[in-house]
């Protein structure tokens, strides 16, 4: 590849050419504020925080849209940039409401940041700016728009239409009108959203946050008439430890998080990832009874592929935009609301607790889990099975709030009874995780013959490549599954709606077919969720990634029908996969929404 010489602060430098300004500074350790850029999307150059001074040329350019060129001479700390670059900021602060006590960005609002960098008190044009009828909207269970914070960089509309292929933010109006809105400026709870939170993570105001419940889950610890249960999603082990300085995300920060939990007040400590595994022995039995009633029973209303029912996002994605494609779709619920079914079923049950008495919460990577729970299919075991959801970062607050030095406490296990899992729990909150987690079950289960512990890693399945595919042929199966002897199984995965979307589509051609489909809504899986510490890269995504193997490698047990726990609540309560009572608890149907 070409290579460019350029100086940058008078130190010369050669870049690959189509490298910008910007990334030329970052290879000499040189730092440009930015704002609406994000390496997530595609560059916008709208705020123009990121303006450099190019020697010889009358004005300044933006560094994250200007390519290095051969004998440029760029400064990016002269008079000249500072000055104008501090104006910028006053102008974004004067559209940026002051009262930020209602920003849950919890340090990471990078205006707030910026301000404070440049030592910005008093902004000049604030006086300037007339007063606006602003709206608020508070409607959806999971995200609030408040435009009262939105400074207009386009970050979330990108973010909408790029990575999630939804454009259910917009940008409306021109001039100082000019908006971010939704069709016919409805609230996001009617509109083509999907509640991922992507565009939460990627704001860089607060003028998009999660729904936030954290006092409801104070009050309800601080009543001694109510027995709370809390479970952790996968993914939040390997995120919490950001929002307290823990570099590496391991088994340790597992074992922290249990123990902060039980010193916030919760009356018992379970875990989500006992409910994953127990979404193998579902899900997993439902594709072979589909292949059973395809392939043998020659049932034309079998609809194959089967695809996974986990990401709440990816459902409404369905039913907005596929609404053809929901008979593709497992019936299974995700872990957590099996988990809340069970927690008010199963538990209340063995505690011999009344469940009218016992308040579920759910510790979640994610925003759609919120609109998840509030769904009224939910609500199977008699009562709303997950009473309040909390993203990673709202935990992180309580933990704050308390007072509780995270990094110093000793690990802790889980609560038994819903709280044993395996490694093929934990890697759910990776892209591919569900894929491999039901593919080491399903090959035993069909075969009889054990995969070797250390032959589980099954690497096809992993990694961030936006669409990835697999293939199984299955040899010498036992009796029952006989069928599918010399069958090729043909699997792929998708991570990101767009992704999702384009996967769709050539599904619909033809020009793909397979038997299972793994659809994630966020990238990187629920380790890049909406509800995860801000802020997000591809860098912070693989790390987490390789947290979330690294315990799965370490797991004395790493296949879903071994977990004791499994194998219990099935001879004592479910009977056995796709029973009547797992069908009543376990199981739910989707329907089709307008796309507005």
């Amino acid at each position: 590849m070409k290579q460019i010489n350029l100086k940058i602060n008078g130190i010369a430098i050669n870049v690959d050419e189509g490298m910008t300004v910007l990334e030329a500074a970052k290879k000499l350790n040189i730092r440009i504020p930015t704002l609406c850029y994000h390496k997530d999307l595609c560059t916008a150059g709208n705020c123009r925080v990121c303006v450099v001074e190019q020697v010889g040329r009358d004005r300044l350019v933006a560094s994250c849209a200007t390519p290095a060129q051969e004998g440029m001479e760029i400064l990016t700390n002269s008079l000249q940039v500072r000055n104008s670059r501090k104006h910028i900021i006053e102008l974004l602060l004067s559209e940026h409401n002051a009262d930020c006590t209602k920003c849950y960005k919890n340090g990471n609002c990078e205006l707030q940041n910026l301000a404070s960098e440049y030592k910005i008190t008093n902004p000049d044009f604030i006086d300037l700016v007339p007063y606006k009828n602003y709206a608020y909207d508070d409607l959806s269970p999971s995200i609030i728009k408040d435009d009262s914070k939105c400074i207009r960089c386009q970050r979330c509309v990108r973010t909408c239409a790029e990575i999630q292929h939804l454009s259910a933010l917009c940008v409306a109006h021109k001039g100082h009108e000019m908006k971010i809105s939704t069709f016919a400026e409805k609230p996001l709870q009617e509109v083509v959203c999907a509640t991922c939170g992507q565009c939460v993570i990627h704001c860089p105001t607060g003028a998009l946050t999660e729904k936030n419940y954290i006092e409801e889950v104070w009050d309800a610890i601080a009543d001694k008439d109510k027995h709370v249960v809390v479970q952790t999603a996968p993914a939040v082990r390997v995120g919490l430890g950001e929002e307290f300085g823990i570099e590496k995300n391991d088994g340790r920060v597992t074992g922290q998080m249990v123990a902060a939990l039980r010193r916030l007040g919760f009356d018992a400590v379970l875990d989500t990832d006992f409910t994953a595994d127990l979404t193998i022995m579902e899900e997993g039995t439902e594709l072979l009874t589909r292949l059973k009633k395809a392939l043998v029973e020659n049932d034309k209303d079998v609809q194959l592929p089967l695809f996974t029912s986990c990401s709440p996002g990816w459902i409404k994605f369905v039913e907005h935009t596929h609404p053809d494609r929901l008979k593709n779709l497992s019936t299974c619920k995700s872990p957590q609301q099996m988990f809340g079914a069970l927690a008010k079923t199963y538990y209340a049950e063995k505690r011999k607790i009344n469940p009218e008495n016992i308040v579920s919460v759910s510790i979640m990577p994610c925003t759609a889990k919120k609109f998840e729970a509030d769904r009224p299919e939910m609500r199977d075991s008699g009562y709303k099975d997950v009473d309040y959801v909390l993203t990673t970062r709202e935990l992180a607050i309580m933990i704050k709030q308390a007072g509780i030095e995270f990094s110093r406490l000793d690990e802790e296990k889980y609560d038994r009874l819903m709280g044993e899992s395996t490694g093929a729990a934990v890697i759910f909150g990776a892209t591919g995780g569900v894929m491999e987690a039901a593919l080491r079950t399903a090959y035993e289960l069909v075969t009889g013959r054990e995969i070797p512990f250390e032959h589980l890693d099954i690497t096809p399945v992993r990694g961030f490549d936006g669409i990835k595919e697999a293939s199984l042929t299955i040899e010498d199966a036992l009796p029952d599954w006989d069928f599918l002897n010399g069958v090729t199984l043909n699997c792929a995965i998708a991570h990101g709606l767009d992704n999702a979307h384009h996967l769709l589509k050539r599904m619909d051609s033809g020009e793909a077919s397979y038997h299972f489909v793994e659809f994630m809504a966020c990238p990187g899986g629920c380790l890049g969720g909406g509800g995860q510490p801000i802020p997000t890269s591809p860098e912070i995504r693989k790390k987490r990634m390789k947290a979330i193997y690294a315990e799965d490698g370490d797991m004395p047990l790493r296949k879903s029908h071994e977990n004791p726990e499994i194998i219990d609540v099935y001879r004592e309560f479910l009977g056995e996969p796709l029973s009547e009572k797992s069908h009543h608890l376990l199981h739910t149907h989707y329907k089709a929404r307008e796309r507005y």
